[in-house]
């Protein structure tokens, strides 16, 4: 790589220049649009990210999942620049273009499942999984729409109500969008011993009396649950759940928005347990920083819609179209769903370790390059939101890209991308630590 894989500090952070593009941004741009760090980028590859001050910082959040083959993966940069030479945007609905066929025919194969498959591309997760929701309405004829404790769905007025968290995300932004139902999901460190497939019967139980099945359109589940804190389902819940849906004619949906594209040590986090999905919702990793989202399924779902149902402008934009499948081809190329399983399994022993010897780490979890670890006040399972936002804000200051979740604010969770080296991931468990050495 050109850019050098290391950390180094050569300011404070942050920075001179930080600091007055902090100043700009607090004059141009609404206190709504909040930062995780002060820093401002100039550069990005691989495992680093390299400020304004020419600080070199550990990535730890990979754009929140987005740049799972590194910022400024090399096979992505050289197809993005020679699809900008040749068009910018003609909108596939106006004059289309074999971009957006190909990347469709690459998710219609690499997506769980190997029956008919229709794809259609849009630019954002919440619109993906807004999408999958008309789709499941135009197929059943039904309107109502479950989804779980913990979830996040999106920011827009759907995926709000579909989001189970208030703040900041919801918090004076109604009146939802109606018909959103919410069901108890799997959460294993808080489910007093509550095993998948009985963690399944009370979700169903829970449906079947307060919706019913004849009401249900679809049931929409991350597989993994990422804000809500890196919650992993207990093993069975997923297919009970999906058993259920086919079984009483309801659309089951993934959102792999988080979750896809080799971050979970799979290509999707569904395959882990063979569950395949009607519809799977796609986006985050889907294109090497590019905005691109999908909704791939049953082609006899996906065929429901009317013609001029599905689109938009920008949806399969060209650039985008083009760096997925550059990133797909990375992904299969330099082994990248392995790569996941060594990060995971370099990162779960220097967490478990740290659990040993400090019980305010309750819970360690995840899988591939998706972890995650539960703070809690020493020797209870009370969430500590304190403890997670000093751990990552000393992380921050040390040049280590860090990121919080969960329901309680309580979770650090690692998203590093699937590029990143030993060396690094080692130098920024050791800060990590240190944090948790130094502060009580």
């Amino acid at each position: 790589m050109s850019l050098e894989q290391k950390r180094r500090l050569v300011t404070e952070l942050p920075g001179p220049r930080s600091q007055e593009l902090m100043e700009r941004k607090l004059a141009a741009v609404p206190g709504g649009v909040g930062t995780t760090m002060l820093v401002f980028a100039a550069r990005a590859a691989g495992g680093i990210v390299v400020d304004v001050d020419g600080n070199h910082l550990i990535d730890l959040g990979s754009g929140i999942a987005v740049t799972t083959v590194g910022a400024s993966a090399p096979r992505v940069v050289a197809a993005v620049t020679e699809q900008v030479a040749a068009f910018t945007h003609t909108c596939f609905m106006v004059t289309p273009y074999d971009g957006y066929v190909s990347v469709a025919e690459t998710l219609n194969r690499v997506t769980p499942g190997d029956h008919d498959k229709r794809t259609v591309l849009f630019n954002s997760g919440a619109e993906a999984v807004e999408n999958a929701v008309k789709i499941a309405r135009a197929h059943t004829g039904k309107d109502a729409v479950v989804v779980f404790d913990h979830a996040y769905h999106g920011r827009t007025n759907l995926t709000m109500a579909m989001t189970a968290k208030n703040m900041p995300y919801k918090h004076g932004f109604g009146p939802f969008a109606p018909e959103v139902y919410r069901a108890p999901g799997s959460y294993p460190y808080r489910d007093n011993g509550l095993d998948g497939r009985a963690a399944a019967a009370r979700a169903i139980d829970q449906i079947e009396k307060q919706i019913g099945a004849d009401n249900l359109a679809a049931c929409v589940i991350e597989p993994i649950q990422g804000e809500g804190g890196f919650i992993e389902p207990a093993e069975g819940f997923l297919p009970a759940l999906a058993a259920w849906c086919r079984a009483n004619g309801v659309v089951f949906v993934a959102d792999e928005v988080q979750t896809g594209f080799a971050r979970t040590g799979d290509m999707f986090a569904c395959d882990r347990e063979k569950v395949i999905p009607d519809l799977i919702v796609t986006a985050k990793g889907i294109a090497g920083g590019l905005p691109l989202s999908a909704v791939t399924g049953r082609a006899e779902i996906m065929e429901a819609p009317h013609a001029g149902g599905l689109g938009g402008t920008y949806g399969g934009n060209p650039l985008a179209c083009a760096a997925a499948l550059a990133a797909i081809e990375t992904i299969e190329a330099d082994g990248l769903v392995a790569r996941a399983r060594e990060i995971e399994a370099a990162v779960i022993s220097r967490l478990r370790r740290l659990q040993v010897e400090d019980n305010r780490l309750g819970d360690v979890r995840g899988r591939g390059a998706m972890l995650a670890v539960e703070l809690v006040r020493a020797g209870t399972a009370e969430p500590d939101p304190r403890l997670a936002r000093d751990v990552a804000r000393y992380a921050h200051q040390r040049g280590v890209i860090v990121l919080t979740c969960g329901t309680y604010g309580n979770v650090l969770r690692f998203l590093p991308p699937l590029s990143i080296s030993d060396d690094l991931l080692d130098d920024a468990f050791d800060v990590l630590a240190a944090a948790f050495g130094e502060i009580r």
